[in-house]
């Protein structure tokens, strides 16, 4: 047993110095200095360094999928700092490892707990979500002015639902080809795509059963909503979200163009949102009709995903939300 850890610890000595030496090449650093700052989750691993360009945040993961995650990571993180609406932490670089495994490089960001900063995260989480409304909006007026050429806006609007390159919620990639309509984009490449998933891994009778019913039923919630595509954080629980000097900041994210009303899904789910953050939310989007039940089929799709993770812990909630929607 002590030589087991000794070879072990041997082992993750010689992985860190090879892991270093790559961040010092890629990121042209003669510095490379642990903080002590540590962080990560169920899918990754953390660790702030200090560099000769300041203080990095070094994300490891080595599964054989990790840079398309990473990569998708940092389109999402890119694509949200476009808005200008919200804060999130800077991405530097996605680094292929030599030994397997891959490393995201993001600027460190100084976090704690969410807490005097929540409401201001409800008006900026809004923002976020009328960002992709607005730009359509004006666009549409600059080419009803006359005298105004069409495609003289510096940024351009998304008219439809799906994001462009693949992202990971969790480690599974997710199906993000685009769709001209909400309701088939949903039902197809959100929760057609994990009851694939379910399928291969368990072959559940009662899911497929389920699942042929409610299907044809999804198109009944969204009669008379205008669902405009917002750009997501797509991943938004407790744990995504804190707070920094100077506000709120958001993190990990699976972004795509989607139902604003997704991105509360899973906030109601684990916790971590107070009443402050969803009124300054509604303040500016007000529920629409029909709001309750669309965050069921909303949660269904994050309860889904997490028995792919996971395992048969999440298939009772999944199948109750299924009955319920049926009802």
């Amino acid at each position: 047993m002590c030589l087991m850890r000794i070879f072990n610890l041997k082992f993750c000595r010689r992985y860190c110095a090879t892991m270093e030496a790559k961040l010092k090449k890629e990121l042209g650093t003669s510095m490379l200095k642990p903080t002590g700052h540590s962080g990560g989750g169920c899918i990754s691993d953390g660790q702030s360094y200090d560099t000769d360009n300041g203080r990095m945040f070094v994300k490891i993961n080595h599964k054989s999928e990790a840079k398309k995650m990473f990569d998708g990571e940092m389109a999402s993180l890119e694509a949200l700092i476009r808005t200008q609406t919200v804060k999130v932490p800077e991405p530097v670089k996605v680094i292929q490892l030599d030994t397997g495994g891959c490393v995201f490089v993001l600027k460190h960001v100084d976090m704690k707990g969410l807490s005097k900063y929540s409401k201001q995260l409800g008006e900026q989480l809004a923002d976020l979500h009328l960002h992709n409304k607005r730009l359509l909006e004006k666009i549409n007026k600059e080419q009803q002015t006359v005298g105004k050429e069409a495609g003289q806006s510096e940024v351009t609007p998304v008219e439809k639902f799906g994001f462009a390159v693949t992202t990971c919620c969790g480690y599974l990639p997710l199906e993000n080809e685009w769709q001209n309509d909400w309701v088939t984009f949903y039902t197809q490449n959100r929760l057609q795509h994990q009851l694939n998933m379910v399928e291969q891994s368990y072959g559940d009778r009662e899911a497929r059963e389920l699942w042929s019913k409610l299907q044809l039923k999804i198109p009944q919630f969204f009669v008379d909503v205008e669902v405009v595509p917002a750009l997501l954080h797509g991943d938004l629980w407790g744990g995504n979200v804190a707070e920094c000097a100077d506000g709120p900041v958001i993190f990990d994210p699976a972004s795509f163009y989607g139902h604003s009303e997704f991105e509360l899904s899973i906030s109601g789910m684990f916790g971590g949102f107070n009443d402050f953050f969803y009124s300054a939310y509604h303040e500016k989007i007000p529920k629409a009709p029909g709001f309750e039940k669309r965050n069921q089929l909303y949660q269904l799709f994050h309860y889904l995903n997490h028995w792919n993770h996971f395992g048969g812990g999440y298939r009772g909630s999944s199948i109750r939300i299924m009955k319920d929607l049926l009802k």
